[in-house]
C-alpha cells in the first residue's frame, strides 16, 4: 500500500504498483467509442499508462496534454490515459485539445483495475478514485518502469517513462 497526499490530506492506496520485471495485470477498460478493451488490443506495442484522479483536474489534464505532445511520431507506442472519468469526458477533452497520440480509457464499467495496479484510493474524500501513477510496459506487457506520485498535485517524470523504453523525449 502506498501513501499519497493531496495538500494536507493523506490517502492510502490498495496495494502497490506492479513490480518492474513482472508481467502486467490485464486491463478491462472502456474507450471513447464505448468499447471494452484489454492489453491484447495493443499486443506487440509498447505502452505508457498515465493513471490519474480526473481529467477535470488541472494537473491531470496537463499530464495528458504533455504525454500527447511527447508521443508524436512514436508509431510502436500507445499511451493509455486511465481514470474513472466517463468515456464522453475523455472524448470531449481529446477533441477540445486536438489530441492525437493518447487514448482515453475509463474504468467505469469494470472493477479491478485500481486494485490490480495498486492505485485505488481507499479512504478520504477521494476514496474510489485512482492515485496519480505511471506504468510503462514493453511490447510483451512486461513492466519496465513505474512511478507512484506521492503528491497528487505533481506531474510525473515524463522523461523517465520514455527513457524506460529507450526513447529520448524532449520537453519544452
Amino acid at each position: 500500500m502506498a501513501r499519497v497526499s493531496y495538500g494536507d490530506i493523506t490517502y492510502q492506496t490498495y496495494g502497490d504498483l506492479p513490480v518492474v520485471g513482472s508481467f502486467a495485470p490485464d486491463i478491462n477498460l472502456v474507450n471513447t467509442k464505448l468499447q471494452n478493451v484489454s492489453l491484447s488490443n495493443w499486443m506487440g506495442k509498447r505502452k505508457i499508462m498515465n493513471i490519474f484522479v480526473s481529467i477535470e483536474r488541472e494537473i491531470c489534464a496537463k499530464s495528458v496534454i504533455e504525454f500527447d505532445r511527447l508521443g508524436e511520431g512514436q508509431e510502436d507506442l500507445v499511451m493509455l490515459m486511465v481514470s474513472y472519468d466517463l468515456p464522453f469526458t475523455h472524448a470531449r477533452f481529446a477533441e477540445e485539445h486536438k489530441l492525437r497520440n493518447v487514448i482515453g480509457l475509463s474504468a467505469i464499467r469494470h472493477a479491478g483495475f485500481g486494485e490490480n495496479y495498486g492505485v485505488l484510493i481507499m479512504d478520504g474524500p477521494l476514496a474510489g478514485m485512482f492515485s496519480r501513477a505511471v506504468v510503462v510496459l514493453d511490447e510483451n506487457n512486461t513492466v519496465v518502469h513505474t512511478e507512484q506520485l506521492e503528491e497528487l498535485n505533481n506531474e510525473p517524470d515524463y522523461r523517465a517513462a520514455f527513457r524506460a523504453l529507450g526513447i529520448d523525449a524532449e520537453q519544452s
